[in-house]
């Protein structure tokens, strides 16, 4: 069996809360829909099991567990931190973390109707994030580059699931950000995975960023994608502006990116219509309205 066959129930996180942590066992469980690389379970009112499941590694889990911590308390939004570390054992041989809740509604399953609020939250959440990070701070090899360090990937999705009608003007989106120069700052805190399923909204607007097993150090124009993949249409003017400290080659670089991202929504999307494991049938429009928004500019 591997780790991704074994059930994981709510008897399961109660079991291992009692193995481990037998002050959090009495709180109510329930899985919270969503989720892939880890599956969640929430825990109280204001705390969430994260149980590694896809994840090869517990890699992310740990980023989570070191960074959070340190980054949190300057963060403006909610994020989740680690309350309690779970170790493998018998019953489960993977990692697993509790951590606090972020309240709101994952944006997959929701939408933003504040646009212009939601512009300047996201751009003050990442002005606070976009500080140079630390020399021992993590580097992900997929992540965090110029964008021609992941052509591949790039072409891979784009064959998979651009349209025909589209596929010219995706490209010259593409090609430019290729095109230009390279961020020549020192590697920024980033989020890296920034999209409709990693943060949460409330009363219109953004309220939370969760999933930081990415977090790492390089270019920002990773997460100022957003602008694109996350924020309605017609807002990504104001979010820069907002933002205040990306020039145009990080804004391009962005743009190509949030293509990119665009592509990945769509095959997820694709994914779970066709019942593949991991797909997500929800994804597919979001990343149809990110593409648009993409080739609008």
């Amino acid at each position: 069996m591997t780790h991704a066959d074994i059930e994981i129930t709510a008897d399961l996180v109660r079991d291992l809360l009692r193995e481990q942590h037998p002050d959090l066992a009495g709180f109510a469980i329930r899985e919270v829909a969503g989720g892939w690389g880890n599956q969640m379970w929430r825990l109280g009112t204001d705390m969430a099991v994260r149980m590694q499941r896809m994840d090869p590694t517990p890699e992310f889990q740990f980023n989570e567990r070191r960074w959070l911590p340190v980054l949190a308390p300057r963060l403006p939004l909610p994020v989740p931190t680690p309350v309690r570390s779970g170790e493998p054992s018998g019953r489960f041989p993977r990692h697993w973390t509790v951590m606090t809740w972020v309240p709101g509604d994952p944006l997959d399953h929701s939408s933003i109707s504040r646009g212009d609020h939601a512009a300047d939250t996201l751009a003050g959440f990442l002005r606070a994030l976009h500080v140079p990070a630390p020399a021992d701070a993590p580097v992900r090899g997929d992540r965090g580059g110029h964008p021609k360090t992941c052509a591949d990937g790039f072409d891979r999705l784009f064959e998979a699931v651009v349209p025909d009608s589209l596929a010219g003007d995706v490209r010259a989106v593409w090609d430019d950000a290729v095109a230009a120069p390279a961020w020549e700052g020192p590697p920024l805190w980033m989020h890296a995975d920034l999209h409709p399923a990693n943060v949460v909204v409330s009363d219109g607007t953004l309220s939370g960023v969760v999933d930081f097993g990415d977090v790492s150090a390089g270019d920002p124009a990773w997460d100022l994608a957003a602008a694109w993949v996350i924020l309605p249409a017609s807002t990504a003017s104001r979010f820069f502006d907002a933002y205040g400290r990306a020039d145009e080659a990080t804004i391009r670089r962005a743009r190509g990116l949030a293509a990119m991202k665009s592509l990945f929504l769509l095959l997820m999307g694709r994914n779970g219509d066709l019942g593949l494991p991991g797909g997500k049938p929800g994804w597919g429009p979001a990343g149809r309205a990110a593409l648009d928004r993409v080739l609008r500019g």
